[in-house]
């Protein structure tokens, strides 16, 4: 529920912030709106009101306003409302063809006050609002998060014990521990850095330090695909597992980590652990003699033997012992780890005023690119597979309320939206830029027809991708 209600909160505040961009240029240039609403109100409202005769009008959960309406004799205000259906929303721009309004409403003849009738930069710019004022919002909110919160990283160049690969580069030619200097020349600073760079980027050339030797790797080029793939069958295992038994914890699949032992603080009494003589301090090394020396190797390697004994290697004083240990069918020995925050060597920085917005922006920018680099994927059969709609958007945000996290989430939701609103697909504002940009160098402006058209087109796109991306989600839930 929290994860839903910080999905809500987020993308109501930016589309109606992207809303009022449009609304923003199109009073600058003398353009009428007719509505402006938060959600969609079909048949009745929750919410509007409107400034008529030098006073404001209020409803209350009543319907639409009609022809006969009396705030319908008053087309120079804008009626401001809150609909029910909690999907979007909307500005209705006067003499604009658009989902609020067809070619055959518009007069014969254009008005002064009308979207049509003013010249085509300042439709562009009104169009272009709302791509700009998410874009602009991005980059305001990242900065206001590390203005109000600084930021903590990982710099791989202080971890001393190097990182922790899963199978998929260790069959690249990693090995546990190595430590990763360079890819494609550049030095990687976060390990967030080497996902984008191996993953999203596809970058091949990759310099690591194993012990007192400097080695040269070269990835494969299928390497992302072969993750997403992977990725997939990790999470649709892991979905049916929980749909067997309600209580299971999904796991989530770790690609590389930061290398830390897993070294006991806390056991649970009566656990797997507790019964196998296991005591705190006692550090995990082996499982069914399996080499986990590495905290997510234990994870990994125990979920091999549901409802089954393993035979623990640990380490004890220098010494090193055996046990063995009847796991459950969530696969865990009943222990709480020593914090990783023991062995990693954080950094915290803390931004000015001053620092944070020029910080906010090239966060937000290299997010951006990195972005656009990441939709290529959509287009390969695994990409596909692993496109999300509001159920996989809603996963993004914590369990628990996290304002950081939550501001930090609604930047780059900010971002995305400023990017898929440019993509020039008819009834998106790109679409409209598309056709604005055309009219530049051809000086001719489309019919209203040809833009209804076009948008019924584009409408179709949009909700055949939404069914694809929310049937995705509801697929993986029902069956995967």
């Amino acid at each position: 529920m929290i994860q839903v209600l910080q999905l809500i909160l987020a993308l109501s505040f930016l589309v109606v912030i992207h809303e009022f961009g449009h609304f923003a240029f199109a009073r600058i240039f003398g353009v009428r709106v007719d509505k402006f609403y938060m959600f969609f109100n079909y048949k009745f409202s929750l919410f509007r009101a409107k400034k008529f005769n030098g006073k404001w009008h209020v409803c209350f959960f009543a319907p639409n306003v009609t022809e006969d309406d009396e705030w319908s004799k008053h087309p120079e205000t804008t009626e401001w409302g809150i609909g029910w259906i909690p999907f979007g929303g909307y500005c209705a721009i006067v003499g604009m063809v658009d989902e609020t309004q067809d070619a055959a409403k518009l007069a014969a003849e254009k008005q002064p006050w009308e979207f049509r009738s003013k010249n085509v930069f300042q439709r562009f710019l009104i169009i272009a609002g709302g791509i700009l004022v998410n874009f602009i919002a991005g980059l305001l909110i990242f900065g206001a998060v590390l203005f109000t919160w600084g930021e903590d990283s990982l710099p791989l160049k202080k971890q001393d014990r190097g990182l922790y690969f899963s199978q998929i580069l260790l069959d690249e030619g990693f090995r546990q521990q190595d430590k990763i200097l360079t890819i494609d020349g550049k030095e990687p600073e976060t390990l967030n850095d080497v996902v984008k760079a191996l993953i999203i980027e596809g970058k091949q050339n990759v310099t690591v330090l194993r012990g007192e030797d400097t080695l040269a790797l070269v990835m494969s080029q299928d390497l992302s695909n072969r993750y997403l793939a992977f990725q997939n069958d990790f999470d649709s295992k892991e979905r049916a597992k929980a749909r067997a038994d309600k209580s299971y914890q999904k796991a989530k699949y770790v690609l590389l980590d930061y290398f830390y032992p897993f070294v006991v603080d806390t056991v649970m009494p009566g656990s797997a652990a507790a019964e196998a003589g296991i005591l705190k301090g006692d550090s995990l090394i082996s499982i069914e003699g399996v080499e986990t020396s590495a905290f997510p190797q234990v994870v990994e390697e125990l979920r091999r033997y549901p409802c089954q004994n393993v035979k623990v290697g640990f380490y004890r004083d220098s010494t090193f012992l055996e046990t063995t240990a009847w796991i459950g069918d969530q696969c865990k020995l009943g222990v709480v780890a020593v914090t990783p925050l023991n062995y990693l060597h954080f950094e915290h920085k803390d931004y000015s005023f001053l620092e944070a917005i020029p910080a906010g922006v090239v966060f937000g920018w290299n997010y951006l690119k990195m972005y656009i680099r990441q939709f290529r994927l959509v287009f390969s059969k695994e990409g596909a597979q692993s496109l999300g709609g509001f159920g996989a958007i809603g996963q993004m945000f914590p369990k628990v309320w996290d304002w950081a996290y939550f501001w930090q989430m609604t930047g780059i939701l900010s971002i995305i939206l400023a990017f898929m609103n440019f993509l020039p697909i008819p009834a998106l504002d790109g679409g409209y830029l598309l056709f604005l940009l055309v009219e530049m160098i051809t000086r001719k402006q489309p019919s209203d027809k040809f833009l209804e058209n076009a948008n019924k087109v584009g409408w179709f796109l949009l909700i055949a991708l939404l069914i694809f991306a929310n049937g995705n989600d509801l697929l993986k839930w029902l069956f995967i």
